[in-house]
């Protein structure tokens, strides 16, 4: 591509903080109409290089450049009144953590109007139309409610829905996604994808930072991957995904969930499953350690009570692992405050080992409970970042059986991690570190269950299939039951024994595996599967 034909053109763009340069001689141009992917694991620059084109890498970076030119305009000499101006109407961002990147105190329909006022000549009645259109497009539900409610209101794949609808609201010439569906299931997922398309066939430019393969191969014409603050190999979407010339983007293919058996390790050299667990399924006389029997929980709402959870029956099984799949606000997460008696169930109850859980005094409760864990998707935000890895361990440890608790040491390298860690915080941790962490607390207590809500939803998919490979093991090990929650239909199928599809707070299907994934019998269950991206690649 010549220098002239390039909306944006980037020439040995080098980031340093201090001592550490994390950005090295970067060079691409995207065109008009064109979308350029850059991929790599967690650390390797993507989100600093996208920061970068938008001045925003920090006050303590150093920036260099030959040539940072945005359709002839030379980026490199933009004062901080200049930036003003370019961000929003000359260049677009979404971020993947919507939760602090929209104002909580501020209604996202004045959010995404603010840019319309400054850099538009719209009148308020034109900016609220334009508004309303804006949030249909990204498929928000009920835009006339949605524009007054904040983003404390939202769940996480509607707020993301609320950011891309702000970044998009100028039709800024380029736009920079920063893993914009990393928190959307996969029917908003599709949508987003068919938007981000048509907003690329008028003419804008695409710059999309993404740890989804699938979703890379979707949309993107050419792809950059970057390791340690360079690019190591970069080519058309296709034939570098179809074949691959570095080892680390092989090993970045062969992390994709997605079709890969289970009880499958993702990562060569992996610990092996025993023998006699992977190559049959879960005992189906195993006794069942965990049943949800009639569930229903309503909320209030501003338009009267909302049933969160209608008559939701399960059963599990020890040993086994009952993936939980639907959109956002179909009910899951919810569920799995319910299982572990986190909120109170208006209808039904939940037996642990047969016994009676959900319906026991919080005080008669407390001894059981460790006989039940979590996993978080935030495993950030599920510590007191006060306490050091060491005392968020001990203090899990202790609430197992005293004959039968695991040293801090022990729990750590159960999961992978060195005894070093024992001493940091977690907010010193990588995302990958906190999330062992994470499962390290859940196993602290020693319980037969543990509800897993998004645990990898939040990882680049190397470390996902670390993890992966880290629950499939410590299950085969522990004879684990897992509750596992997932918007990701590939890490779904890879991990579960059997699917229950949830919409509208009810289930609707139920099965193993294979058949819900291979012959789905609800509109809603082949929708979903059928919406679910793959990795495509030409043969």
């Amino acid at each position: 591509m010549n220098a002239e034909d390039a909306l944006l053109d980037v020439d040995k763009l080098s980031v340093r903080f201090g001592t550490s340069q994390v950005v090295r001689d970067l060079s691409f141009q995207v065109a008009r109409g064109e979308c350029v992917a850059i991929v790599g694991e967690s650390g390797s620059g993507k989100s600093v290089t996208a920061r970068s084109l938008l001045g925003l890498a920090g006050r303590r970076s150093t920036v260099t450049s030959s040539t940072l030119s945005l359709a002839g305009l030379d980026l490199r000499s933009a004062t901080e009144r200049d930036w003003r101006t370019i961000r929003g109407s000359r260049i677009g961002l979404v971020l993947q953590d919507a939760l602090v990147s929209l104002d909580p105190l501020r209604p996202i329909g004045r959010e995404i109007g603010d840019a319309l006022r400054l850099h538009s000549p719209l009148s308020a009645d034109d900016a609220r139309a334009r508004v309303l259109a804006l949030l249909a497009s990204v498929g928000m539900p009920n835009p006339e409610r949605a524009i007054g409610q904040r983003s404390g209101e939202l769940s996480g794949g509607l707020r993301q829905r609320a950011l891309i609808a702000s970044a998009i609201a100028l039709d800024p010439p380029l736009l920079i996604a920063d893993e914009p569906t990393t928190a959307l299931d996969v029917t908003i997922q599709a949508r987003i994808l068919d938007l981000l398309t048509d907003v690329k066939r008028r003419g804008t430019g695409i710059l999309l930072i993404s740890h989804d393969l699938a979703v890379v191969s979707a949309i993107a014409d050419r792809v950059l991957v970057m390791k340690g603050g360079r690019v190591v190999e970069s080519g058309n979407t296709q034939e570098l995904l179809a074949d691959p010339r570095e080892e680390y983007t092989r090993r970045l293919i062969a992390a994709v969930p997605t079709d890969k058996p289970r009880h499958t390790a993702l990562v060569p050299g992996t610990m092996p499953v025993p023998a006699t667990q992977a190559t049959s399924a879960p005992d189906a006389s195993a006794p069942v350690v965990l049943e949800a029997r009639g569930l229903g929980k309503t909320f209030p709402s501003p338009t009267g009570r909302f049933r969160a959870v209608d008559d939701v029956s399960f059963i599990l099984r020890r040993g086994e692992t009952l993936g939980l799949v639907g959109e956002s606000g179909s009910g899951k997460t919810t569920v799995a405050r319910l299982v572990l008696a986190l909120v109170t169930a208006d209808d039904g109850d939940v037996l642990l080992d047969g016994g009676r859980f959900s319906e026991l005094r919080e005080r008669d409760r407390r001894p059981v409970r460790r006989r039940i864990g979590a996993i978080y998707q935030d495993s950030l935000s599920s510590f007191d970042p006060r306490l050091s890895v060491r005392r968020i361990l001990a203090d899990a440890s202790a609430l197992a059986p005293e004959s039968d608790r695991s040293s801090v040491s022990e729990l750590l390298d159960a999961v992978g991690l060195s005894p070093a860690v024992a001493g940091s915080r977690p907010l010193h941790l990588s995302g990958g570190q906190r999330q062992r962490v994470s499962i390290a607390r859940a196993l602290a207590a020693r319980p037969e269950v543990i509800v897993c809500d998004e645990p990898v939803s939040a990882l680049d998919v190397t470390i996902q299939a670390q993890v992966l490979d880290l629950l499939d093991r410590l299950q085969a090990e522990h004879g684990l039951s897992y509750l596992f929650i997932s918007h990701d239909l590939g890490v779904i199928r890879h991990m579960s024994d059997r699917i229950a599809v949830m919409k509208d707070g009810r289930i609707v299907e139920t099965g193993d595996a294979a058949s819900v994934f291979d012959d789905p019998q609800h509109p809603y269950t082949a929708r979903l599967v059928a919406d679910a991206p793959r990795l495509a690649i030409a043969q």
